[in-house]
């Protein structure tokens, strides 16, 4: 049995990054005492993948792995198993059953996330004739780094929703194996188009909302793919 785990990552815990999650995790699911499957052969590891992980310094509200379990354990019983060992900063908001096949793993079938992303000082440098601006170019056009070097891509096909809101910015990118829009990278190229200056970068956080999936040529939410344990 396969089962898809949803948590919240805040406070302190954002500055800590993707792989001692995964250790934080691994000593978590023995703690709750989780019956999760190991790999065969000489160094058994816990089976185990996440989803899209968060950049060091960003909080969520949506963030996702998979496991494998040797026996079924109830939902309600795993959510709280799991958060009564967790440390502040993380907790663990549902965990269902999804399909036993490989394409549906989270990490395969991410296609886009969306942000909030909120000024330090409370207010957002740019008018909303700037946004409106940005929003129609046909292209925006960004230095993107990649392992081996940099390259120019067209950004804007991959921003899929973004507007103002009280005290924030609300953006939903593509994101994923295939295409992975990161928010700091949209923000920074909006900036650059409103000509405000390069430093103000610093002065934002970012928020994840939730990772989406497509289902009926719909985007929904990873957890919506999955079904309670009774």
């Amino acid at each position: 049995m396969k089962a898809r785990i949803k948590f919240r990552k805040y406070g302190v815990m954002k500055f800590i990054g993707h792989l001692d999650v995964m250790r934080y995790f691994q000593k978590a699911m023995r703690r709750a005492d989780i019956p999760i499957a190991f790999t065969k052969g000489f160094s058994p590891h816990m089976i185990m993948s996440f989803a899209n992980p968060l950049g060091v310094g960003l909080t969520s509200d949506g963030e996702y792995f998979d496991i494998e379990l040797i026996r079924p354990l109830a939902s309600r019983d795993a959510i709280q198993r799991l958060n009564a060992v967790m440390a502040d900063g993380i907790e663990i908001i549902n965990f269902v059953q999804i399909p036993e096949d490989k394409k549906s793993t989270g990490m395969s079938i991410i296609e886009a996330a969306d942000y909030l992303v909120f000024p330090k000082d409370g207010k957002f440098p740019v008018s909303s004739e700037d946004l409106v601006a940005f929003l129609s170019s046909e292209e925006i056009l960004v230095v993107k780094q990649t392992k081996k070097s940099e390259k120019e891509v067209n950004i804007r096909p991959w921003i899929l929703e973004l507007e103002q809101r009280e005290n924030s910015l609300f953006l939903k990118v593509r994101a994923g194996s295939s295409v992975n829009l990161k928010p700091e990278l949209v923000v920074s190229a909006l900036l650059h188009k409103s000509r405000v200056d390069k430093d103000a970068e610093q002065d934002f956080r970012y928020h994840r909302l939730e990772n989406y999936a497509v289902k009926d040529e719909q985007l929904v939410a990873l957890e919506a793919l999955g079904t309670e344990i009774l």
